[in-house]
């Protein structure tokens, strides 16, 4: 098909926990389908649970969300960041993190099914993505990720959902360090900060999103984050929240922003997630 596809899934509980059910769901949700979610009920096996097909009016209802956000933000321009970095040491090694570059690459895909003109800066990430005339911008390194942040800074809406180093080493052996010495010291140095700088340069208009990942003082940390950078919203990520963070396919999320209140988004597939985030940026706007 060459027009935009959804998909209703109808299985039986069991089928629709097995793992060969959930990977080929992210398959298609890869490819740019929408998976409308299950509900819970009657089976034709007679059994109660997940997997039921979801009723014709939630269908519908699905089928006119669609349309109702589809062009919503044709002219404008969106500039989204995913995945790691990776930090040389010498040619070998590198400092990195767990960053599947999944959140980031769902809300490029979402903000480009609703019309913008998407650019999106990735660190390395598995796999290959379909990304429908979405602009790619590939990078490694914290310092590539920043450079080219600041030639798209020409946006109305920008969303730093990559997981950047926040430290780099000072020099990067041009060979491969041997193991010799009982202890090896590596001195690091602070890597330009890409929300903080775009906070400072924002204009009326433009909303920048911003995403905190903590393990403690989860929501002191993030408002912390909202009000030092600039950012309209902070999206926070605790990895305390099973399901949640790095990795996997879904997300649980809280949002935070600058004029107020804040917005729970419970455990859902992380393209779900990044619809939720994307409709309270478009309320913003």
């Amino acid at each position: 098909a060459t027009c935009p596809v959804m998909v209703a899934p109808a299985m039986d509980e069991d089928m629709w926990h097995h793992p060969a059910t959930r990977e080929n769901l992210e398959k298609i949700r890869q490819h740019g389908c929408s998976v409308i979610p299950v509900g819970h009920g009657e089976l034709a096996s007679g059994l109660v649970g997940e997997g039921r097909m979801a009723e014709p009016e939630e269908l519908v209802q699905h089928l006119e969300q669609y349309f109702s956000r589809s062009g919503q933000l044709k002219g404008k321009k969106a500039l989204v960041t995913a995945g790691p970095t990776y930090e040389a040491i010498d040619p070998v090694r590198f400092i990195s993190n767990h960053s599947s570059g999944k959140m980031g690459y769902a809300l490029a895909e979402e903000l480009s099914g609703r019309g913008a003109e998407v650019t999106l800066v990735s660190g390395p990430v598995p796999g290959k993505h379909s990304l429908n005339g979405i602009h790619l911008v590939q990078v490694k390194t914290a310092d590539e990720m920043y450079r080219a942040c600041m030639e798209a800074s020409d946006y109305d809406i920008a969303i730093m959902a990559a997981a950047v180093a926040d430290y780099t080493p000072v020099e990067v052996a041009d060979q491969k360090i041997k193991k010799k010495e009982e202890e090896f010291t590596l001195r690091l140095k602070k890597t330009g900060d890409i929300l903080k700088t775009l906070g400072g340069q924002k204009k009326n208009g433009q909303v920048l999103v911003g995403f905190a990942l903590e393990t403690t003082d989860e929501k002191e940390n993030a408002l912390k984050k909202l009000s030092g950078k600039n950012a309209d919203i902070i999206v926070l990520n605790s990895l305390n929240d099973k399901g949640a963070g790095f990795g996997g396919d879904t997300n649980k999320v809280t949002l935070y922003f600058k004029r107020g209140g804040e917005k729970e988004i419970g455990l859902k597939p992380k393209t779900e997630v990044a619809r939720d985030i994307v409709d309270s940026i478009t309320e913003l706007l």
